[in-house]
């Protein structure tokens, strides 16, 4: 038993060294995926985003969910300050996409968009997520 207990550990342990981690290069593409419209979770997202464009990452966010609301004039009163903080990150390169199936099941018009944001389809978010080198985070 303890020889079989022995060798799956040493198994394990070769196999662990022959997998290569996934680190981001000097300047790999950022796709992150917003689901939320929570202030906080946000604030966070946004900050976080901001640091990695500051070192030279090019940023896609694709806004989803209830995430399709800090796009929307109808909610500007309760996301004005994310609203502000992903017009500052679009004047300086992000791209920020919006789910359109989304906006179809929670009633957003495309007149209700703010500008910059842009309305995503499977070429654009696929051109953005399966962009050599990109890495993904969920949010």
């Amino acid at each position: 038993m303890r020889y079989v207990t022995r060798l799956l550990v040493a198994v394990v342990l070769v196999l662990g060294s022959l997998a290569s981690p996934a680190l981001a290069g000097d300047k790999d593409p950022l796709f992150i995926g917003l689901s939320s419209d929570q202030s906080q979770r946000v604030g966070h997202v946004l900050h976080f985003s901001g640091l990695q464009m500051a070192r030279g990452h090019a940023l896609t966010i694709w806004l989803n969910e209830s995430g399709i609301f800090l796009a929307s004039k109808k909610y500007s009163k309760k996301h004005s300050a994310q609203q502000k903080t992903l017009a500052e990150l679009m004047s300086k390169g992000a791209t920020v996409l919006i789910c359109q199936y989304c906006m179809k099941q929670l009633d957003v018009k495309e007149s209700d968009l703010l500008p910059g944001f842009v309305i995503g389809n499977p070429e654009l978010l696929g051109g953005a997520i399966f962009k050599d080198n990109t890495k993904t985070l969920s949010w």
